[in-house]
C-alpha cells in the first residue's frame, strides 16, 4: 500500500467513508476485524488484471456482529502504480445489506 493511497467504501452506514492515506486505510480494516469481534471474513474467490493498472478481486464477506449475520459479495477494484495500491474501492452486490450489518 502506497502511503498516499486512498480507500472507498460505499454506503450509508458508519463504517461508509473515503478514507485518505496508509494509516486511515488500515484503521478502516481493522475496523471490520474489531467491531466484529475477529469474525470478518474476506474469503477471495477471483483476481482479474488489467494492462493499465488495475486489479480487480472479488471476495465473499462474512462476519458477525450485535446478534447479525454478513454473506455478501464484493469487488474491489485497486489502482496500482509502481508495484502499490494507490487506490481501493469496494463494490457490494448487496450494499443494503452491507448498510444494514454496520448500522
Amino acid at each position: 500500500m502506497d502511503e498516499s493511497c486512498t480507500w472507498h467504501t460505499p454506503g450509508k452506514s458508519p463504517i461508509a467513508g473515503d478514507y485518505e492515506g496508509r494509516e486511515a486505510t488500515f484503521g478502516q480494516f481493522g475496523r471490520y476485524g474489531g467491531e466484529t469481534n475477529g469474525t470478518f471474513r474476506a474469503d477471495l474467490l477471483h483476481v482479474m488484471a488489467s494492462e493499465d493498472g488495475r486489479v480487480v478481486g472479488v471476495h465473499r464477506n462474512t462476519g458477525e456482529r450485535n446478534g447479525k449475520r454478513l454473506d455478501v459479495l464484493c469487488c474491489i477494484v485497486f489502482d496500482i502504480k509502481n508495484g502499490k495500491v494507490i487506490d481501493g474501492r469496494e463494490h457490494f452486490y448487496d450494499l443494503y445489506a452491507w448498510d444494514a450489518f454496520w448500522a
